[in-house]
């Protein structure tokens, strides 16, 4: 699904760029994917995808 329509960021381009390369924010989440950067309307659906992300690599990071 597109998080941002502005840009055509999708929640699976958050989630790989999450998985990757571990933004512990949003603002640098925004370094690698220019959500945010118009309307805004993307900021709350992509911090969730974030947050989701970063609970689930923090789980994988206990069993390793």
């Amino acid at each position: 699904m597109y998080v941002c329509l502005c840009n055509a960021v999708s929640d699976k381009v958050i989630r790989q760029i999450a998985r990757q390369y571990h933004p512990q924010s949003l603002k640098q989440l925004k370094l690698f994917v220019p959500i945010g950067s118009e309307c805004g309307k993307c900021i709350r659906q992509a911090r969730l995808i974030l947050e989701e992300e970063t609970a689930k690599n923090a789980k994988l990071n206990k069993v390793a």
